[in-house]
């Protein structure tokens, strides 16, 4: 008969023995319902098999694998890829017709790279009669609200000139998406943060498919949450994802928008002002050793890479614009348009690309270089399907200079023209 010494000793043995065998994965029927493994809700319809590959690189990623070490992160775009239309037009326009919108000293004060010709249009649709630093009658003034909307939507006045001019890079910055945070020079984070909660209480209100009128521009006059979206998040956080937003908006208005899918603002990345004496000024943060001042690099392109290793791995200078090891890369990224595509292709896990007919996002999701992408139309109001194919093979590209260039794998070949199959 075995003493109850020697059985402790041979439990302790067995137990010893099984913590030194590896853990096998659970197989799939079993992983529904262990709490460790987080589902995707099954009534949320997504294209083809969509839905089971993002579940299996959870599963894979996440707390139901059992791996340890760092939190695996995710990285979303926000307008089109989370929400349905654009949270800075909505914000603008709310501005606009509660003239919110303070008149800077001089235009050109606004943005380095504003033309002459945007200077002195602006100068003249919006007068000189209010004095500087107070509101601008936007909500009365249609002529300043249009060059305001004109030079924000299309890069020019309402008479055609080129709104901005200068040398920037293409792939780390638009001086357009600057604008925006530059024109709420005077406000407070605080008060910009409110415009943009305001304007989201009326965009969420108002039916799907509404439009609204800006000065003489109609513009869309809804937003809503993309539910798969929401769901993908949430699921992404209860196995053991850090989830952010990486936006080109102007992080008070992004931040918001990203609670209502449970994001706080430390995992809300978007343009960032300098404030002075607590309001904000034209002046915007750099990234990756790019300095602070007029913006030649924002969480735009290959800027949403930088500031993704900058502000959550932690990489600094130059390194932050490279693309890093597996290790400190993003296990899932989800974009919508080309200015989300560096990021999204960084991703190990991954790619999620929400079809807005964007080539060369669209190219690389096509291509399907890795076997990851997830390419799927939007949720709501979806695209038509691109006549013709994708130009990737030509112009699907943007280079540094702004010209249009091949896209290439990162074996340097040529991704071949694909057509449209997520529509």
């Amino acid at each position: 008969m075995r003493t109850k010494s020697a059985i402790v000793v041979g439990l302790a043995a067995a137990a010893a023995l099984a913590a030194s065998v590896p853990a096998t994965a659970a197989p799939a029927h079993d992983r529904a319902s262990r709490p460790n493994c987080p589902q995707l809700d099954k009534k949320l319809p997504w294209a083809g098999d969509n839905r089971a590959r993002l579940q299996k690189m959870i599963d894979e990623r996440g707390t139901c694998s059992g791996k340890r070490g760092p939190r695996p992160v995710a990285a979303f775009d926000w307008d089109n890829t989370v929400v349905k239309n654009d949270i800075t037009d909505a914000t603008l326009a709310w501005s606009l017709k509660h003239d919110k919108i303070l008149r800077p000293k001089r235009w050109s004060d606004t943005s380095a790279w504003l033309t002459p010709a945007a200077d002195a249009a602006l100068t003249k649709a919006c007068g000189t009669s209010v004095p500087v630093g107070r509101p601008l009658p936007t909500s009365k003034n249609t002529a300043c609200t249009d060059e305001i909307f004109e030079i924000r939507e299309k890069s020019q006045t309402m008479a055609g000139e080129p709104a901005f001019a200068g040398g920037w890079n293409h792939r780390r910055t638009v001086p357009a998406y600057g604008w925006i945070p530059q024109l709420f020079a005077g406000h407070t984070p605080a008060a910009l943060n409110s415009f943009a909660k305001q304007a989201r209480a009326e965009q969420l209100a108002a039916p799907v498919g509404a439009k609204q009128t800006v000065g003489t521009h109609t513009i869309a006059g809804y937003i809503r949450y993309y539910d798969q979206q929401k769901d993908l998040i949430r699921t992404l956080k209860a196995a053991g994802f850090d989830v952010y937003i990486v936006s080109a908006s102007s992080e008070p208005i992004a931040e918001a928008w990203s609670s209502g899918v449970g994001l706080d603002r430390k995992h809300t990345i978007g343009i960032r002002s300098i404030t002075e004496h607590g309001r904000l000024t034209a002046s915007l943060k750099g990234c990756g050793g790019v300095e602070t001042g007029r913006g030649d690099a924002l969480p735009y392109m290959d800027g949403k890479r930088c500031m993704i290793n900058q502000e959550i791995f932690k990489i600094k200078g130059a390194k932050a614009w490279k693309q890093q090891d597996a290790a400190h890369r993003i296990a899932l990224g989800a974009g919508d348009a080309d200015t989300d595509v560096t990021f999204v292709n960084d991703a190990t896990g991954a790619h999620v690309a929400i079809n807005r007919n964007k080539s060369e996002l669209m190219c690389r999701a096509y291509d399907d270089a890795d076997g990851r992408w997830v390419a799927n139309p939007m949720f709501i109001e979806p695209m038509p399907r691109k006549s013709g194919t994708y130009p990737c093979s030509t112009t699907g590209a943007t280079a540094a200079d702004g010209s249009k260039v091949p896209v290439l794998r990162a074996d340097g070949s040529v991704i071949p023209d694909q057509a449209d199959k997520a529509f």
